[in-house]
């Protein structure tokens, strides 16, 4: 590890002396390139300079440890040493984590599709208490929420709902929640009082930037029709609602939600450029790591991940064994604890593969 990081301290300090010269100054579009490197590797050079300092200091705790002093001060020095110790184990957690590849998607907004899969009414009926745990914990965080695209059932449920997360971290945060999600309750549709056992699944895309995702017009097949409520009902007496289909994909996605087809249309492509971006990062990963599977899975929204089970007041994350009892809380959006779980496990994960643990 001291290698690596030696290495990048090097490379940092080349950085620094090109970008301070005129000649690479004067071309701009390599002195803005140099320059976002150099700020890339100013954190964890920053950390490792620190940890240098820590190991200096130790190292002349245990000099003066060995010279003949009184007992007061040899005190004082083992007890700096201690902390100096302390300290060390602290960075060089740190530092491997810094070590460890960026996913470049983390800092992104994502777009997040909720679906009822098995259970029927029920479970639309989960798929919208899905969507107002997301929606509660993005606005805990102070996210901005926008509804994409919904398909709402009588009673309160989601057939299907997409919305968007806009907030910097939010992949990250959330990029573990995709898959299919178990709820055990006895559901309001349900006079006899028996506990059903139901599913839906999320799906939480990272938003694709214009310059990620290159749609050729030619490939897309946009059709327009006349929104649709509850029941089948007409909700507006214009053709604004569209459906865009990637012809060589055969990813449909349809958007009725606003009043105006040009929004609609521009939601839909976001949704469609976001589920592009999906499908290469997945083509990516398979490519790079198609003999291991992290810990926290392959985020593909068949998988189980998790029980919502009411009866009991718990949830539990298969993936990683952790049960939380305060299901009410969680499911008004405290899912903090979840989800740092989850990127602590995954980060675990990463550091065994990076022989870094």
């Amino acid at each position: 590890m001291i290698d690596k990081l030696q290495a990048l301290e090097d490379k940092y300090e080349d950085l620094s002396h090109k970008i301070s010269d005129p000649e690479i100054i004067n071309d701009q579009a390599q002195w803005q390139k140099l320059i976002k490197e150099h700020a890339s590797l100013e954190v964890i050079v920053v950390k490792f300079r620190e940890y240098k300092v820590v190991i200096q200091g130790i190292e002349d705790s245990k000099a003066m440890l060995q010279d003949d002093i009184d007992r007061e001060f040899e005190d004082m020095v083992k007890l700096e040493l201690s902390e100096l110790q302390e300290k060390k184990e602290a960075l060089e957690q740190e530092l491997k984590l810094l070590l460890l590849p960026k996913d470049p998607n983390d800092d992104k907004s994502v777009i997040v599709e909720i679906r009822g899969a098995a259970g029927g009414e029920e479970a639309a009926l989960f798929a919208g208490s899905l969507f107002r745990m997301y929606t509660r914990y993005a606005e805990r965080q102070g996210w901005k929420i926008d509804m994409l695209s919904s398909n709402a059932t009588d009673i309160g449920g989601y057939k299907e709902v997409i919305f968007e997360i806009d907030g910097k971290g939010a992949y990250s945060k959330l990029k573990y929640e995709s898959g299919a999600h178990r709820v055990q309750r006895v559901p309001d549709t349900e006079a006899s009082g028996r506990i059903h056992t139901s599913t839906a699944t999320v799906a939480v895309l990272p938003e694709a930037e214009d310059v990620e995702v290159d749609i050729n017009a030619n490939d897309l097949r946009i059709d327009v029709f006349r929104s649709g409520g509850h029941g089948g009902q007409s909700v507006n007496t214009t053709d604004s609602a569209v459906r865009i289909t990637h012809l060589p994909t055969g990813f449909v996605v349809s958007c009725q939600d606003e009043k105006s087809q040009l929004k609609n249309k521009e939601k839909a492509l976001k949704v469609l450029k976001s589920r592009l971006l999906e499908a290469e990062i997945e083509k990516h990963n398979a490519a790079i790591a198609s003999d291991r599977k992290s810990q926290v899975g392959t985020g593909d929204r068949s998988e189980r991940i998790r029980t919502y089970n009411f009866p009991q007041g718990r949830v539990t994350d298969h993936r990683i064994g952790l049960t939380i009892y305060q299901l009410d809380s969680f499911m008004d959006g405290d899912i903090v604890e979840m989800i740092d779980a989850l990127n602590t496990s995954a980060q675990a994960d990463k550091l065994t593969s990076e022989g870094l643990a």
